[in-house]
């Protein structure tokens, strides 16, 4: 083999690079953003504060589920082609909601194997000083097709059996074999007491047979950790897994541990529980609520308030399994700002493959969620405000090659109009009484089942002020906004001899990118080269002569 031949050889193996972070390093995926609509708003579609933002990506809809609304939305042109009341969609699947009761807590995902949705929720007796001394219901319905405006199925399936204790932010998971709900247990507001866990073999559930279900109690919170996600896992890599958190922020110390463990047997009427395991992972802490002295997180808005609840260091949004990898993302405290931590996790052993954080110098950053398709691509949507910015929604978008998952800068999708304060912010400030307005409790990304490239979230911004209270403060409108991410693949280099030169080849998509060349991988300082291309039909060609014993090169954009 010639030298020239070894050379090109050694460069036809190169990825090309998009990103001039500094080598040797991969490039983050390029985002454009397609419909960007808004979705609901208080008054005008719920009186539920806070929404609990929710929704989900199917074949043809985005199904929109928060406190109040269930919305479906054609997902061509946005336009919203169902809505009713919570009340009413649980009513239309034969659950009765009654007028003393309220519901809570919405989740909802498609699954592209059963092609179903999966809805639920949990009641509370809604005339109770403190529901939470009281047992309550976990909802749980799916649609009978594909289609989420036509009919679906419920249930409703006390809580705690047991011990009648009330389950609080439950939890969906979806996979091959079962369906999961959890719950955060308590008896009474000051005693949480751990999480509960149900599962249903899916082919059961969509039978309309709930009998089979397996209820594991009230688990141990020091073995099995604290608010359960169920992995939604679609392509029965890794099934039955959990995910949870080793701590949810009861004080202000650092903790270092998440906790997973599987349901065996979960499409069986006799599933039990693996032997947990503990994760090491970088320290999450919660800081003191200045107002409410515990532990919460609390983001500032440009009004001068340090006022939202942002909640705690929770897996608040699904966690997914693709290919064997579980995705996770929380909040954590860094440099006195809200800062997102995220994971890969090895399904099957707990192993912790990979971890890294978001952080702003001058943004909170809050409620976030994350969801990953089979080509590595990783999508982390949240919220974000600073005494600079109001309450704006964001999303990050990174690719994992090679174990290494990179991420590209921040992308605003939609920036909220007014500082917010909900009503007992209004209250208390005319009582002369700070507290923290309620913002959240979550948001959701999910995968478009029909085209992984394309990723939505739903999430929150203030869009008005409602001045009807007539107090002077004006109490602020929360609105649910809904994106949709096109992610855009990576221009791959293609190598060849040609002579003394070597033809470099890329796709016409990536014609906005520069061509650039370096002698030494490990140094930054890549140069950009212009020599003359050619277009021949998709591809741009051109023909470089080699300035050394090895060349690299890379598109940058």
């Amino acid at each position: 083999m010639s030298a020239l031949t070894r050379r090109i050889a050694f460069l036809a193996g190169l990825v090309a690079l998009m990103d001039a972070l500094s080598p040797p390093c991969f490039a983050a995926p390029s985002l454009s953003i397609g419909l960007n609509f808004l979705g609901s708003s208080y008054e005008t579609n719920s009186q539920a504060l806070p929404p609990d933002a929710n929704g989900a990506i199917g074949p043809q809809h985005f199904v929109e589920l928060i406190n109040g609304s269930f919305a479906v939305y054609d997902k061509t042109t946005g336009e919203n082609i169902l809505r009713l009341s919570d009340v009413d969609f649980w009513g239309g699947a034969g659950i009765t909601v009654a007028s003393d009761q309220a519901i809570t807590d919405p989740r909802m995902i498609y699954d592209p194997l059963s092609q179903r949705w999966f809805a639920s929720m949990v009641d509370f007796d809604a005339n109770a000083n403190d529901p939470t001394t009281e047992a309550n219901d976990f909802l749980i319905a799916f649609s009978d097709t594909s289609d989420p405006t036509g009919n679906w199925t419920g249930f409703k399936i006390r809580a705690d059996p047991t011990h009648g204790d009330f389950a609080d932010f439950p939890t969906l998971g979806v996979d091959s074999n079962a369906v999961y709900i959890s719950g955060n247990m308590f008896k009474g507001e000051e005693n949480d007491i751990g999480p509960n866990l149900l599962s249903f073999p899916k082919a059961d559930l969509l039978n309309s047979n709930i009998t089979t279900r397996t209820y594991f109690g009230v688990l141990n919170p020091t073995n099995y950790g604290w608010v359960l996600q169920p992995a939604t896992c679609f392509d029965a890599s890794t099934n039955g897994t959990i995910l949870s958190m080793g701590d949810i922020g009861f004080d202000d110390d650092l903790h270092s541990n998440l906790v997973t463990f599987h349901v065996l047997g979960a499409g069986t009427a006799h599933a039990t529980l693996s032997t947990p395991v503990q994760i090491i992972v970088d320290p999450y802490s919660t800081p003191l609520d200045p107002n409410l002295e515990i532990p919460q997180f609390t983001a500032t808005q440009p009004d001068g308030t340090q006022n939202l609840q942002a909640n705690d260091p929770r897996f608040a949004a699904k966690v997914y399994n693709v290919g064997g990898v579980l995705y996770g993302a929380h909040n954590t405290e860094f440099n006195n700002r809200i800062a997102i931590q995220w994971y890969r996790i090895d399904a099957a052993s707990g192993t912790l493959l990979e971890q890294g954080m978001m952080s702003d110098a001058d943004l909170d950053l809050f409620f976030p969620s994350i969801a990953a398709n089979p080509a590595g691509t990783v999508v982390i949507g949240c919220n974000g405000s600073s005494i600079d910015t109001l309450i704006t929604s964001f999303v990050y978008a990174g690719q994992t090659v090679s174990g290494v998952t990179t991420f590209g800068d921040r992308t605003l999708l939609q920036a909220g109009s007014v500082s917010y304060h909900d009503l007992n912010d209004v209250l208390g400030q005319l009582l002369g009484e700070p507290t923290d307005s309620r913002w959240g409790d979550y948001s959701a990304t999910s995968v478009d089942p029909t085209d992984p490239t394309q990723i939505w979230t739903i999430q929150m911004i203030p869009t008005d002020v409602d001045n009807s209270d007539q107090t002077g403060f004006g109490q602020g409108i929360w609105s649910t906004w809904i994106t949709q991410l096109q992610i855009l693949s990576l221009p791959q280099l293609t190598i060849a001899p040609a002579g003394a030169n070597v033809l470099i080849s890329w796709p016409v998509s990536a014609a906005n990118f520069q061509l650039q060349s370096n002698t030494n991988l490990a140094s930054a300082n890549w140069l950009t080269i212009t020599p003359p291309l050619s277009t021949n039909g998709s591809v741009i060609s051109a023909v470089v002569p080699l300035s050394g014993p090895q060349d690299f090169f890379r598109l940058k954009q």
